[in-house]
């Protein structure tokens, strides 16, 4: 059986579970993809750093030109995350002749056309699967299995570490900086959070899927995004009230060659399948205008989850062998869809006021939101200590901008003291 040499650049966490599956798997890995497959250099920034694996100290290196020049590596597994450094030794390595694979989705989301550009003028193969749900292979599920389909839409949990978070303060009642910590106690949230829980991560991924399921460029900038900072114990308390469970929701949705793309917090169904994704577990929900709704399930990060996706891109490089034009792009060249601003999107809302106890409040919210065409589902009202009342309101499904103007005019009221919680509904209608 022939071999092939391959190079892992950075040895963290996926890095070790990509060397596991490689080994534990040997003899499936070698059948599906009939070759046999050996790593033949890592590397690390410290050759000398002790280890939980065990590696060979002579496939470890600290420079990255003994793998750009080592003509008999064909496959370069980018695995070390980061900006410039990842996509520069990504170049590099293809203008080597060298087929790509990477974890990652920073590199993706701001320099994809540059990326599969050099792929095609080198003809070398450049996969990325593991780039957006760890073991989920939603990449593929757009490229392969749906392309029979006009995609309308894409609404998924696609960060493990915010799930994990709401998921404790829902089901243990907890606050947002005990679920973190416990969320960092377990790692699942870095000791800077900011990438995830202010939903950087998420609005990477997403931009990733819609650029594949929509045929566009996609600037993630253009995407807008909330964290989940704001959520509180009282927010978790109204959403069971109403029968919401808050989930932070990656949301992408096409009509009239427009595009509606958000990631932010938001109120769903207590019923729905996607409720009960609990953990650093992820889901993905994909509607084509033939299969209809699809709900992909599974672990969205980690070492063998995100290893395994990794892995099977190795292998469909192994497959495809010297067929370049199977490695689809993100978008073809110059083509644009609209993306909306989000004051031009529509949803339901669940709006918190922090009022006083005073008669005709909340006829005069109500007035102002009827005056803005906001229609109102439900009220509640509960008075607390210190002669304060909570306002909150369920609306039908009203223009951003309308939502805005209201409760501009609302804060100016004299008996409103603030408003405490704005949360997106999707009822998935």
């Amino acid at each position: 059986m022939e071999k092939v040499k391959i190079a892992i650049l950075g040895f963290g966490n996926v890095g070790t579970g990509v060397w596991k599956i490689l080994h534990e798997n040997r003899k499936e890995i070698m059948k599906r993809s009939n070759y046999e497959i050996e790593v033949a250099k890592i590397l690390v920034k410290d050759i000398n750093k002790k280890r939980d694996i065990g590696v060979p100290k002579e496939i470890l290196t600290d420079n990255i030109d003994d793998i750009i020049n080592d003509e008999s590596i064909k496959i370069v597994v980018e695995l070390i995350g980061g900006r410039k450094e990842a996509k520069e030794y990504m170049i590099r390595a293809m203008k080597a002749k060298k087929h790509i694979v990477t974890a990652n989705k920073l590199v993706i989301a701001n320099w994809s056309e540059e990326l599969f550009k050099t792929a095609e003028e080198e003809n070398v193969l450049f996969y990325y699967e593991a780039s957006v749900a760890g073991g989920i292979p939603i990449i593929r599920e757009i490229n392969e299995s749906l392309t029979a389909n006009r995609i309308e839409q894409i609404i998924g949990i696609i960060n493990g570490t915010t799930n994990y978070i709401l998921s404790k303060m829902t089901m243990d009642g907890i606050s947002f900086d005990e679920a973190l910590k416990e969320a960092q106690e377990k790692g699942y949230a870095e000791a800077d959070p900011t990438s995830d829980v202010d939903s950087f991560d998420a609005v990477y991924k997403l931009a990733i899927m819609s650029s594949l399921a929509f045929g566009t460029k996609v600037d993630h900038d253009c995407i807008y995004r909330e964290g989940i900072r704001s959520i509180s114990d009282i927010d978790i308390e109204y959403a069971k009230k109403f029968g919401y469970t808050i989930k932070l929701l990656a949301i992408a949705k096409e009509e009239n060659n427009k595009l509606e793309l958000r990631v932010h917090p938001t109120m769903i169904p207590s019923s729905h399948p996607m409720a009960n994704v609990a953990d650093a577990f992820n889901a993905i929900m994909i509607k084509g205008n033939a299969v209809g709704e699809l709900m992909l399930y599974g672990k969205g990060a980690g070492d063998l989850p995100t290893g395994s996706a990794v892995v099977g891109d190795i292998i469909s490089i192994l497959r495809n062998n010297v067929k370049p034009s199977d490695a689809r792009a993100l978008s073809d060249e110059g083509d644009f869809k609209r993306v909306k601003k989000s004051e031009e999107n529509e949803s339901e809302f669940y709006i918190r006021l922090n009022v006083k106890d005073k008669a005709g409040v909340l006829g005069d919210t109500a007035k102002i939101f009827g005056n803005n065409n906001v229609s109102i589902v439900s009220v509640t009202q509960d008075v607390m200590l210190e002669n304060y009342v909570i306002l909150a309101f369920i609306t039908h499904k009203s223009e951003e901008k309308n939502i805005r103007n209201s409760l501009e005019k609302i804060k100016e009221l004299e008996n409103v003291n603030k408003i405490e919680s704005i949360i997106r509904i999707e009822s998935f209608n």
